[in-house]
């Protein structure tokens, strides 16, 4: 029974992932809360199902290692902390009464605010707290229940704890929106419920993708193995005819009657349009009615993705063969003194820090968060005394001071780093001659110094800081997710974004384009800002990162 409410739970949450995704005040295209939750959870599935002769504590002990390794982001890693404490409550019990229940949920809440240095209430951990409290209050005033009633009550609690997290976190109020971990914990106990009362399932666990969403590909990564509809279609309308909310309408709703993956923005007098259809012809012809065309553009998603298997597989082949050459090479290389892992993304950012000495780069970032195995696996592959870890995004370092408790024969260090400019100046401050203790405190002072901005666009609309954010805006968002630009063009965007974070004291303008920018444009933009600042040094270096235009640092 255990282990079918386990299962159950976890597939309630996997169900709900995008609903939760969806929940995140902040419109940008990255895998998100639900993300994150859901491969946290099936990375402990992997290892339940496993289990050939179930006991209480071999599940208690598969459900606490699986998900503590496949921790992803701050509510994976918050989550499998609550799932921890939870499983060392009842790990020596044969049989788990309403009071063991209890227990376990308060020891659960114990452990999950433990391991955040700051916890906010407001967040999942508010929601956990609020049904730990109420299960030992019913325990207490209603000794008699049975679990199944117990749980029930407790989920009635958490719901209404979720409801007033928006009351708790002011952001959550403005975009009018409950506490996305939050949701995503209660869908895990909702449908643990389901589980104890006799709902069975089946959950599939494959490995995920590293690979970020773009906008192309928004709703076609969950199974591109099955391609309903062929021809990604895009192109721009220039209007002639009144294009109202009610017209907007009409034509979106013919779009879903043809395809998916619909992304329609509006702005003055053009219409920006994608879709994946079977026919774009029909998208063509009506668009048509509304002005005329112009950037079309239609490709063959079939055909594309066969060859994409081809390469994939090739690729894929290599880098295991690359990444067993380079485990073997680790071992037999002379101990170092020290080494250094860091995450990033993008061909040019891994070409810098592969420069700064990097020893081991792994993949990921705000666009796919790298788990705690991820991060285990790459700090096993340096050879030395003491390793730093540079998570390079706030949604990481939890899952990266989670692998370093594990790592028994060397010192793991994690540079508390939250942006790749502030990675790549801890590494500048880095000194072989300083003590541990030392270089630990002068990276994370000279990270300080640095403020980060990222360029994106927005997936929804949504409300942030008392501005209205439109779905298909361009927007610079800076330190602890200040909400910098809004505008209509990627050009106009960071250049505000910069003359937002520069001020008489900043001496250094560092500017990293992704992969959708073309190096004219890049070089176009240092001339505007070197003639906006020519106090400053202004530096500008190809990233290769997706979905973030431009990523900017200001020193």
């Amino acid at each position: 029974m255990l282990k079918q409410a386990f299962l159950a739970g976890a597939k309630n949450l996997e169900n709900n992932k995008e609903w939760i995704n969806d929940l995140n005040v902040f419109p940008v295209p990255d895998g998100d809360t639900g993300t994150n939750m859901t491969l946290t959870i099936l990375s402990a599935v992997k290892e339940v199902t496993a289990i050939e002769e179930l006991t209480i504590a071999r599940l208690a002990k598969a459900i606490s290692s699986g998900s503590l390794r496949g921790a992803r982001g701050n509510s994976g890693v918050i989550l499998s902390q609550l799932l921890r404490g939870f499983t060392k409550e009842i790990q020596e019990t044969e049989e788990i009464t309403p009071e063991i229940g209890a227990r376990a949920f308060q020891r659960a809440t114990e452990t999950a605010y433990k391991a955040v240095m700051k916890p906010k209430e407001g967040t999942i951990l508010t929601v956990a707290r609020g049904m730990a409290e109420k299960a030992q209050e019913i325990v207490a005033e209603t000794p008699e229940i049975d679990l199944d009633d117990l749980l029930e009550q407790v989920i009635v609690y958490g719901d209404e704890v979720l409801a007033n997290t928006p009351e708790l976190l002011p952001v959550l109020k403005q975009a009018g929106v409950v506490d996305s971990g939050g949701q995503g914990l209660m869908q895990v106990v909702k449908g643990v419920l389901d589980g104890m009362r006799g709902k069975t399932v089946e959950v599939t666990v494959e490995k995920p993708a590293a690979a970020p969403r773009t906008e192309r590909a928004v709703a076609d990564t969950e199974n591109l193995g099955e391609i309903r509809f062929g021809y990604c279609t895009e192109f721009i309308i220039n209007l002639e005819k009144e294009f109202d909310e009610k017209t907007e309408r009409e034509f979106k709703g013919f779009l879903e009657s043809i395809g998916d993956s619909i992304v329609l923005v509006a702005a003055d007098e053009i219409v920006k349009v994608h879709v994946h259809t079977n026919d774009p012809g029909q998208a063509l012809s009506r668009a048509l009615t509304y002005g005329s065309l112009s950037r079309m553009k239609i490709d063959n998603m079939r055909e594309e993705h066969e060859e994409k298997l081809i390469r994939d597989a090739s690729r894929i082949a290599a880098e295991q063969k690359a990444a067993e050459e380079a485990a073997k090479a680790a071992k037999t290389e002379p101990r170092k003194p020290v080494g250094f892992v860091s995450v990033s993304i993008g061909e040019g950012l891994a070409e810098i820090l592969t420069g700064m000495n990097v020893d081991r780069l792994i993949e990921g970032g705000q666009t796919m968060n790298p788990s705690t195995e991820d991060v285990l696996e790459a700090v096993d592959q340096v050879n030395a005394d003491v390793v730093y870890i540079f998570p390079n995004n706030k949604n990481i370092i939890l899952a990266a001071e989670q692998a370093a408790k594990l790592v028994k024969d060397k010192q793991v260090v994690v540079i508390p780093s939250k942006s790749i400019p502030q990675g790549i100046t801890a590494l500048i401050n880095f000194s072989p001659v300083r003590s541990t203790e030392e270089n630990l405190q002068l990276m994370t002072e000279s990270m300080e110094m640095v403020k980060t901005g990222e360029v994106t666009y927005a997936v929804r609309t949504t409300t942030i800081d008392d501005r209205e954010i439109h779905e298909g805006d361009i927007m610079g968002l800076g330190d602890h997710s200040a909400l910098l630009a809004v505008g209509d063009t990627v050009n106009s965007v960071v250049e505000d974004t910069i003359a937002a974070m520069v001020d008489e004291e900043t001496e250094l303008i560092s500017i990293y384009y992704g992969e959708d920018i073309r190096g004219e444009q890049a070089s176009i933009l240092e001339e505007t800002i070197e003639e906006r600042y020519p106090d400053c040094d202004v530096e500008v270096h190809y990233g290769g990162q997706p979905i973030y235009y431009y990523i900017v640092s200001t020193e």
